[in-house]
C-alpha cells in the first residue's frame, strides 16, 4: 500500500502539538530541514525534540516557539559554534522557557536502543563521574553483581521519528548509506516514522540490496518525496554541506529581530520546498551537487 504523501499532510497528521519528535539523527548529514520548516509553518507547539547533535534545525524550531523540551546531547551550529535562539531560550526565556534533559551522544543512542528493544533501561559505565548524571535525574546509578558502579540509561520512546533517507519505495522500505548516526535506533524506538526521501524508487530496487534497508515498513506512517529536503546539511551521493548558509544564519540570528527577519525570509514566506529551492537558486544548487561519485563495489546475494 502506498504511503506517499505531501510534507504538509505528513506533518499535520503525524506531529501533533505536545508530541516528542526524534530528528537530526545522523549528526551532520541527513538532517530533515524541510520537515522542520513545515513544522514551523504549521505553528506546532510544545514539542519535545530528541536527537544527538542537532546542528541549527533545533535552534530554528526553538526560535520559532515550537519547543517545550530538548532531550539531546548538544544544540548549536556545527560550523560556527553558538546556537543563538537556544541560548536566548535558556538564559532569558525567549520566546519562552524550555527545559533540557542532558545526554551524551552515546547515552541518547542507548536510550533509543533500549526503547527499540522494549527494555526500560540500558546499562553502561559511560558517564560515570561526569556532571551529566547530576544534570539529568532520569539516570539511575546502581552496581553490578560485583559491586562495581553501573549507570542505567532510561529508554526514550519518541512519538514520531522524522528520518531523511536517500531513497524509499512508496510503502516505506528505505535505503540509507553513509553516516547513519542513530537513525536505526530512532526508527525502532519511535511509535511512528515519517520518511523524507530524495528519491522514490521501485520495490525491486530496495529488495536488490536488503541489508541496506533502514527498518520495517510497517512502522512507517508517511513517505514524503522531497528532493533537497536536507539542505543545508549534506546527503551522501546527492549534495554537499552548504557552509555559507550556516555562516549567514549565525550572523543574522544574533538578535531576536535578526532571527525573525531570517525566519520570515527563509521559512514563513516560502510555502513549500519548491519555493525554497527557487529562492536558493539553480547556480547555488549546482555548486553543491556531488561532482565526484564514489560507488560501492557490487555485492552478490546469490546462494
Amino acid at each position: 500500500m502506498s504511503k506517499l504523501t505531501s510534507m504538509t499532510e505528513a506533518i499535520a497528521r503525524h506531529v501533533p502539538d505536545g508530541s516528542s519528535v526524534a530528528m537530526s539523527l545522523a549528526l551532520e548529514p541527513l538532517i530533515p530541514y524541510a520537515a522542520g520548516h513545515e513544522i514551523i509553518r504549521q505553528h506546532k507547539r510544545d514539542l519535545t525534540l530528541i536527537g544527538p547533535i542537532s546542528d541549527i534545525l533545533f535552534d530554528q524550531l526553538i526560535g520559532a516557539g515550537c519547543v517545550r523540551k530538548i532531550t539531546a546531547a548538544w544544540v548549536g551550529n556545527v560550523s560556527e559554534g553558538l546556537a543563538h535562539c537556544y541560548r536566548r531560550a535558556i538564559e532569558k526565556g525567549m520566546p519562552h522557557p524550555i527545559t533540557v534533559e542532558d545526554h551524551s551522544n552515546y547515552s541518547i543512542a542507548l536510550a533509543l536502543l533500549a526503547a527499540g528493544q522494549g527494555a526500560p533501561y540500558f546499562p553502561t559505565r559511560s558517564l560515570l563521574g561526569s556532571d551529566i548524571i547530576r544534570q539529568n535525574p532520569t539516570f539511575r546509578v546502581t552496581s553490578d553483581e560485583e559491586g562495581a558502579p553501573l549507570l542505567l540509561v532510561p529508554a526514550v520512546r519518541p512519538d514520531v521519528a522524522i528520518i531523511q533517507v536517500q531513497r524509499s519505495d512508496k510503502a516505506g522500505n528505505a535505503h540509507v548509506w553513509g553516516n547513519l548516526g542513530i537513525c536505526e535506533e530512532a526508527f525502532m524506538a519511535a511509535r511512528d516514522v515519517i520518511l523524507v526521501a530524495e528519491e522514490i524508487v521501485s520495490h525491486d530496487v530496495i529488495t536488490s540490496d536488503p541489508n541496506r534497508v533502514l527498518g520495517p515498513s510497517f512502522k512507517v506512517r508517511a513517505v514524503v518525496h522531497e528532493p533537497w529536503g536536507a539542505h543545508p546539511s549534506p546527503v551522501h551521493g546527492y549534495y554537499n554541506r552548504d557552509h555559507a548558509y550556516f555562516h549567514d544564519y549565525h550572523l543574522r540570528t544574533r538578535t531576536p529581530e535578526g532571527f525573525q527577519q531570517w525566519l520570515e525570509e527563509w521559512v514563513m514566506q516560502l510555502p513549500d520546498r519548491a519555493a525554497y529551492l527557487e529562492k536558493l537558486g539553480h547556480e547555488r544548487q549546482q555548486a553543491l551537487v556531488v561532482k565526484e561519485h564514489r560507488y560501492a563495489a557490487p555485492v552478490d546475494y546469490g546462494y
